[in-house]
């Protein structure tokens, strides 16, 4: 064990602080990491929720005043929900949620069964030659930013269970409805939702016109083939500006989502501020929507994995303070996660807490012998309901989505 490791109550912790070991096992946390930097407030609030000490590593921390690894730092606040680039909080459009996720759910799948159909047709419409309905486009994407405004969850549930469909369709829907999600998180104005809603469906629309056997081969591209398949950029842009009606400023969002903040990325190599808070919001959530996509070239992960990678690329890729903001916005349990509780009892998660990040709502579908539950049972564990005795009902563990030996789908669907 490293001499410059303290033992801390998690009380006394302090932002910056290089988190080495607790005293229990990492497993049965909700950390993806054995050992992380102390940086928001989830995180701390999950520490005081499972911890009582923990060990900090002072080599691995940040620069802090001498005081403060003596157990005498200041109180921890949240962090500020502020991205370098864009109005701090309290200064956007603040969303409230207005329904229930069971109300929301409804018209959540009208919305989408709509959005879907229209971008349907524009697929066909582009292949064949034909122009595309921007009025009817606009429609779409405004009702779903609707529906995604009154609560984020029933899209986000409809989105993580609805895999059905071609890769190209599913994708797009997707990655629009997490960009207007994540838009919402960020306090965007309405307008900016619904241009972030648009460039999710159409920003990779120029696959339309590259081979099928290139878009659909398993295994590695060669250097010809991978410079071929970047071009679906450019031709993207070349649609959206040609689709009278659109708004202007579309082609160039359409253009950033696989531009990278060290500069990595194409078509043009941008970096940093560069790339726009729009654009880094395309492609960070671009990356996220492939990772835990069904890809014929590619095993799916889990939401927890795909974050995992996200962190793990901040400061290079993508900018820190936004995959840590996309992190708080997905959740420590996403909506659609599959989870066991301490009760062995196996549920799925129907929406997020936006105070208490480790207590969400959850339909439990399975008993503790991992039998069909009928009826299922709807558990808010903010509420503290009671699993055995005195003991709360708390989250265990997350599971993948294939050993809940049913389809979640016929819940929602």
């Amino acid at each position: 064990m490293s001499v410059e490791r303290i033992e801390m109550p998690v009380e006394n912790l302090a932002f910056g602080m290089y988190i080495a070991e607790l005293d229990r096992p990492w497993v049965g946390t909700p950390f993806v990491f054995q050992g992380f930097v102390l940086r928001n407030a989830w995180q701390l609030e999950a520490l005081r929720k499972f911890c009582k000490l923990v060990r900090i590593d002072r080599e691995r921390s940040d620069p802090l005043p001498e005081s403060y690894f003596e157990g005498r730092a200041p109180t921890v606040a949240p962090v500020a929900r502020a991205v370098p680039g864009h109005a701090p909080a309290g200064t956007g459009t603040r969303y409230v949620t207005m329904q229930e996720v069971e109300q929301e759910l409804p018209m959540a799948k009208e919305s989408r069964a709509e959005c879907r159909k229209v971008l349907q047709s524009t697929l066909e419409s582009l292949r064949t030659g034909e122009t595309v309905d921007a009025e009817r486009l606009k429609r779409s994407t405004h009702e779903v930013a609707e529906s995604i405004k009154r609560n984020p969850d029933a899209m986000l549930l409809l989105v993580r269970l609805h895999q059905a469909g071609t890769y190209e369709l599913t994708r797009a829907l997707d990655s629009s409805v997490l960009m207007v999600t994540f838009g919402r998180f960020l306090q965007l104005t309405e307008q900016e939702l619904e241009l972030l809603g648009l460039a999710g469906l159409l920003q990779d629309v120029g696959k339309v016109r590259l081979p099928i056997t290139l878009l659909h081969k398993k295994g590695v591209l060669s250097a010809d083939e991978q410079e071929l398949a970047r071009k679906h950029v450019v031709l993207s842009m070349e649609i959206v500006r040609a689709a009278a009606g659109l708004p202007g400023e579309l082609a160039e969002l359409v253009s950033l989502h696989h531009e990278r903040y060290d500069g990595s990325g194409y078509p043009r190599g941008l970096s940093g501020s560069a790339i726009g808070l729009l654009g880094a919001i395309a492609g960070l959530v671009d990356v996220y929507s492939a990772m835990t996509s069904e890809r014929h070239y590619a095993k799916q992960m889990s939401p927890s994995n795909a974050l995992g990678i996200l962190h793990k690329e901040r400061g290079k890729l993508f900018q820190e303070a936004l995959v840590e903001q996309f992190i708080q916005c997905i959740g420590i349990y996403p909506v659609g996660s599959v989870v066991e509780l301490n009760t062995g009892e196996v549920g799925i998660v129907i929406a997020q807490n936006r105070v208490r990040r480790l207590q969400p709502r959850v339909m439990v579908v399975l008993d503790q012998h991992h039998d069909r539950l009928r009826p299922e049972k709807i558990l808010d564990l903010i509420r503290e309901p009671k699993a055995m005795g005195d003991e709360p009902y708390r989250i265990r563990r997350t599971l993948e989505a294939s050993k809940l030996k049913l389809d979640p789908r016929e819940f929602f669907l």
